[in-house]
């Protein structure tokens, strides 16, 4: 099983849109029982707390719910536990060293990576844009599933 993890600062817009989106297209492809995902953050400041409504309101457009998820801060066992440790962005990088100070696998990386534009992914905690980081995450989910699939 290919256990992936997707990275933000706090986990409550980008790095559960992107779980939640990523677990959706694994199980309409039936491979759920290959990939297995969740999420975390850099930081500690909102751990506990549920998604931020704006991503829930954008992935229930897609019949997709976010219901259980709760802020949580990624780990050093989290390494150890996932193959693929993605970022939305090149601080959430910077950041991540601070819990995991080396990469000898080259596990982590930034979701649009995997696409044909790398570059970050904005957080719509500032923008107030939703629509944006959707599209901008979609793009890269898409990337990382057919990246995943010739993998599997």
């Amino acid at each position: 099983m290919i256990h992936v993890l997707f990275i933000c600062h706090g986990n409550i817009c980008r790095s559960p849109m992107a779980e939640f989106l990523f677990r959706d297209m694994v199980m309409k492809k039936g491979l759920s029982r290959e990939i297995s995902v969740a999420s975390a953050a850099t930081s500690r400041e909102e751990i506990g707390n549920p998604v931020h409504r704006g991503t829930v309101q954008k992935l229930a457009q897609y019949g997709i719910s976010t219901k259980g998820k709760y802020a949580r801060q990624v780990t050093k066992q989290d390494y150890a536990d996932y193959d693929y440790i993605i970022c939305m962005e090149k601080y959430n990088l910077r950041e991540i060293k601070r819990i995991l100070p080396t990469d000898p696998e080259g596990k982590i990386c930034c979701l649009l990576d995997f696409s044909d534009h790398p570059r970050d992914i904005a957080d719509p905690w500032y923008t107030g844009n939703f629509d944006v980081t959707y599209d901008d995450i979609l793009e890269g989910c898409e990337g990382l599933l057919a990246h995943l699939e010739k993998e599997l």
